[in-house]
C-alpha cells in the first residue's frame, strides 16, 4: 500500500489550566495562552498542508473537562463551513482557514465558563489522553476498506502534574502502546514524570522546550515529522526516564513504598487503612515466645 492511501492522524492535546496561564502572562507577558494557540495552528496547519490524507485533532484539556476544538458538532454537520470558507478571499487554504476559526471561537467558549474554584485546579489530562485514544479508535474504524491509519498523540504540556490521576493515567499509556499509538509531549514548564514515562513506553518524543517564545520553532522542527522521519534527522538527545512513582498521600516521588493490594495506591508511609478504598489491612503480629522454665536443681 502506497504512503499516500494511509490516514495519518495527529491529536494535539493542549493544556489550558487557567490558573497556570494566570500566572504566565503576569511572569511573562510576551507568551500567553493566546500566543501558545497561535504556534498550535501553525503547526496544525503544517501538518495538514503536507498531505490530503494528513487529519488532525485538538482538545483542550481543562481544569473541568476536556473539550474538543476541532473538529467539532458545526464542522461534523451538515453546514461544514464551506459557505464561509468560500466567502473568505485572503487566498488561504479553505480547510485551514476554517479549522483556525473554529479553534479560536471554541477556545473563547472553554475560557469564558471557567469557574476556577480552590479544590479543582489540576489539568485534567488522563481524561484527555483517553478522550484522545477514543477519537483515534473511532477514525479508524470509519475508513474505507485497504486503508491503514497511523496516529499519534502531542501533548502541550503547561501545568504541574497531578498525583491523583496516576493510576488513570497509567492505563491510558499502557492502552495508547497496545493500540500503537506514539505518544509526544511538549513540556512548557516544570518537567513531568508522568509524561517521561509515556513517550518512553509507547516510543515518543519528550522535549522540555528551552525558550516558550519559540514554540512554533521546536514544534515544527521535532514534532512534525512523524516516526519515520525522525530516524534521519538530529533531534534532541532523549532525557533520563524518572521512573519513580508519586505517593497518593503527599504527592512525593519515592522509590520505596507501600502499596495497596486491592486499589494499588502508593503510600510512603505505612497505614493499617488504605485512604483511597478504606480497605482494611490483616496485619500479623509477632508470636509471642514464651521463655523457658528453669529446671530446679
Amino acid at each position: 500500500m502506497s504512503s499516500d492511501d494511509e490516514i495519518n492522524l495527529l491529536v494535539i492535546v493542549v493544556d489550558v489550566n487557567p490558573v497556570f496561564w494566570g500566572q504566565q502572562a503576569q511572569r511573562d507577558p510576551e507568551f500567553t495562552l493566546s500566543k501558545c494557540l497561535d504556534a498550535i495552528m501553525v503547526f496544525g496547519n503544517s501538518h495538514m498542508a503536507m498531505s490530503r490524507t494528513h487529519k488532525l485533532a485538538v482538545i483542550a484539556s481543562h481544569c473541568q473537562d476536556s473539550h474538543f476544538l476541532y473538529p467539532n458538532k458545526s464542522w461534523k454537520s451538515g453546514d461544514n463551513g464551506e459557505d464561509e470558507a468560500s466567502s473568505c478571499g485572503d487566498g488561504k487554504y479553505e480547510l485551514l482557514s476554517v479549522a483556525n476559526k473554529h479553534m479560536v471561537e471554541e477556545i473563547k467558549n472553554v475560557m469564558s465558563k471557567t469557574e476556577v474554584s480552590g479544590n479543582s485546579n489540576d489539568t485534567l489530562l488522563a481524561g484527555s489522553l483517553a478522550k484522545a485514544l477514543c477519537y483515534i479508535n473511532r477514525v479508524s474504524k470509519e475508513v474505507e476498506v485497504g486503508q491503514e491509519t497511523k496516529s499519534r498523540i502531542l501533548v502541550i504540556k503547561a501545568a504541574e502534574d497531578c498525583a491523583r490521576q496516576y493510576m488513570n493515567f497509567m492505563n491510558v499509556i499502557f492502552a495508547a502502546q497496545k493500540q500503537n499509538t506514539l505518544i509526544d509531549a511538549c513540556v512548557l514548564d516544570s518537567d513531568s514524570g508522568l509524561l517521561q514515562q509515556a513517550c518512553d513506553i509507547t516510543g515518543g518524543l519528550y522535549l522540555k522546550i528551552p525558550q516558550k517564545v519559540a514554540l512554533a520553532q521546536y514544534l515544527l522542527w521535532v514534532f512534525l515529522p512523524d516516526s519515520e522521519q525522525r530516524s534521519k534527522l538530529m533531534l534532541p538527545q532523549p532525557t533520563h526516564v524518572d521512573y519513580r512513582a508519586a505517593c497518593f498521600c503527599h504527592r512525593n516521588l519515592i522509590e520505596i513504598g507501600y502499596v495497596c493490594s486491592v486499589c494499588l495506591s502508593i503510600f510512603c508511609n505505612f497505614s493499617p487503612i488504605c485512604t483511597t478504598c478504606e480497605t482494611a489491612f490483616k496485619i500479623q503480629l509477632p508470636q509471642m515466645v514464651k521463655p523457658k522454665k528453669k529446671k530446679l536443681k
